[in-house]
């Protein structure tokens, strides 16, 4: 029998107790958990069967854990990751990797001394139709890329309506559009077609009751390694329809990732019809992938699906973005 990796989950709010449920799916880890919520942690341990619960990440890295899965608000997680690291621990690190770039380079240099892996977690690289249309562009079947558009919104308060009295309400927590939802798309297309080069940003707090983050945002890019391919993102957390979609323009054909139809598709001539690779994806699965994959690389099988120098990359752009769009570059139309 397999010996089963003991895995410590550190904060289970809704995202940490996915992440909790899909580990457990795997059947390759003894869980416990750390939450300050009493409420929550107990609710949470008896909802899944967790015995070991704790209040306290001293009393729980005592319990040697092999891994640390940290979920807990963005601000707190370089700090909790080189704790972890340092009692021994590989990481896994939901996004986005922080709220700035303070304390990464010393945490990268001791992963790299101590021979640790850590991930972080990007699900959409854990993704089937991206991983087969980024293969696909990879192996140049369309040629070049030469442009990338991205279209994302849903209705916040009906995916979660506690959007008020969490994280998302404070800039310096990790919220709003530009640090919540924006690194997933953003980190997606870098992963597709490189990292990116420039940006120019307007964002704006359009619609969302409660609070006063953005809740919507157009942002201009430049990718690649000498910036050769040009990007726009648009994205709000208002909108009824549920819709995420990546298109990249090659030479020689348009390449579409469509979220909710887990699809992707090409179409090649002017006035030709769309052909599609189609799959078949539950609402865990592709956690559970991530999981999987995280505990691959673990045990030396497969690399990181999400480097912490990526999600850095990606950080960077989008602490940039938040940047520029608190000053966006218009430029006035002259007056008749």
């Amino acid at each position: 029998m397999t010996t089963k990796h003991p895995l410590l989950v550190i904060g289970v709010g809704s995202i940490g107790e996915r992440h909790l449920r899909c580990f457990q799916a795997t059947d390759r880890v003894d869980l416990s958990i750390c939450e300050l919520n009493e409420n929550l942690r107990n609710e949470v341990g008896e909802r899944y069967n967790i015995s070991k619960r704790f209040d306290n990440l001293e009393t729980a890295l005592e319990q040697k854990p092999d891994a640390a899965l940290i979920a807990a608000p963005a601000h707190l997680h370089i700090p909790l990751a080189q704790t972890c690291a340092e009692a021994g621990c590989h990481l896994l690190i939901e996004k986005p990797l922080s709220t700035s770039t303070e304390g990464i380079a010393e945490l990268k240099q001791f992963i790299a001394k101590e021979k640790l892996t850590a991930s972080v977690a990007f699900v959409f690289r854990a993704h089937p139709v991206i991983q087969a249309m980024k293969t696909a562009i990879d192996s140049g079947t369309f040629g070049k890329p030469l442009q990338v558009n991205t279209i994302s919104g849903q209705h916040f308060p009906t995916y979660r309506p506690a959007y008020r009295d969490i994280y998302y309400n404070n800039h310096a927590a990790g919220g709003g559009l530009i640090q919540d939802s924006l690194p997933h798309t953003m980190n997606a297309v870098e992963w597709l077609i490189g990292p990116t080069q420039q940006i120019m940003a307007d964002a704006a707090h359009l619609k969302l009751e409660g609070v006063e983050v953005e809740d919507t945002v157009n942002v201009l890019t430049r990718h690649g390694a000498n910036g050769e391919i040009l990007g726009s993102f648009c994205s709000n957390q208002h909108q009824a329809p549920n819709e995420t979609s990546i298109t990249v323009i090659c030479e020689n054909a348009t390449v579409r990732f469509d979220y909710q139809r887990n699809r992707w598709g090409w179409q090649k001539e002017p006035e030709g019809e769309w052909e599609y690779e189609n799959f078949t994806i539950g609402r865990d699965d592709l956690f559970t992938h991530q999981a999987n994959a995280f505990l691959d690389a673990i045990e030396g099988k497969t690399e990181p699906a999400c480097t912490i120098a990526e999600a850095e990359h990606t950080l960077k752009t989008c602490l940039t973005i938040l940047k520029s769009s608190q000053q966006p570059p218009w430029i006035p139309i002259p007056n008749s």
